[in-house]
């Protein structure tokens, strides 16, 4: 009865425990990059030992995959059911992602290098930066498709190429923002550029280059 009543007083202890260790590997792997920070950094910056990282996450490559789950779960977590919304609502709510990212530079740079790092060999996110573009692509254009049919337009041929924008746009952002804040507003060039994109696909004109 003791034992099980003493794990149920650890169990909210050990979560606020990882949760800072996942807030300094944050702040760590966006510095260093995955492959140049150490989990004995990592370690010292939560006054614990390599040993203690290992014992609550297994292993560096797991501690990496919930920093970025982490970074996902932020981005949702005041939505609805936690989900990202379709249509309309979900351009509207990759600008205001853009206008929180403003406010979290850490996360931001964390994503920013370990994404770029993501496509170098057998790294361990590899994986996780395939299927998220993937996904984001797909519900990106399934969005569109939405859109137009509620606009009463026919969806263009570029829905799909509009999607891939969208997201590359939003990362090259922050990039230059992450490189030098004061050259621009990250929310605002933000919005300009989505806002840019939806309208090409809605109502099409000429090529102009």
């Amino acid at each position: 009865m003791s034992s099980s009543r003493s794990e149920r007083r650890e169990r909210p202890q050990t979560q606020a425990r990882r949760a800072e260790i996942i807030r300094a590997a944050t702040a760590t792997f966006g510095a260093k990059g995955y492959n140049r920070g150490p989990l004995t950094e990592i370690a010292d910056q939560v006054g614990m030992t390599h040993a203690g990282i290992l014992h609550h996450f297994g292993s560096k490559n797991a501690l990496l995959l919930e920093v970025l789950q982490y970074r996902d779960d932020s981005d949702v977590e005041k939505l609805p059911d936690h989900h990202i919304p379709g249509g309309t609502e979900l351009f509207r709510h990759l600008v205001r992602t853009a206008f929180l990212n403003a406010q979290r530079a850490g996360i931001v740079q964390a994503f920013a290098v370990l994404s770029a790092e993501s496509v170098t060999d057998d790294h361990p996110a590899r994986s996780y930066f395939e299927e998220r573009y993937a996904n984001l692509r797909r519900e990106v254009t399934e969005a569109f498709r939405v859109m137009c049919e509620e606009a009463g337009v026919t969806a263009p041929a570029t829905v799909e190429m509009a999607s891939a924008s969208i997201l590359a746009v939003m990362d090259g952002l922050q990039v230059q923002w992450l490189l030098d804040p004061t050259a621009l507003d990250l929310g605002e060039a933000s919005a300009f550029a989505i806002e840019a994109i939806v309208a090409q696909v809605l109502t099409p004109r000429s090529t102009l280059l």
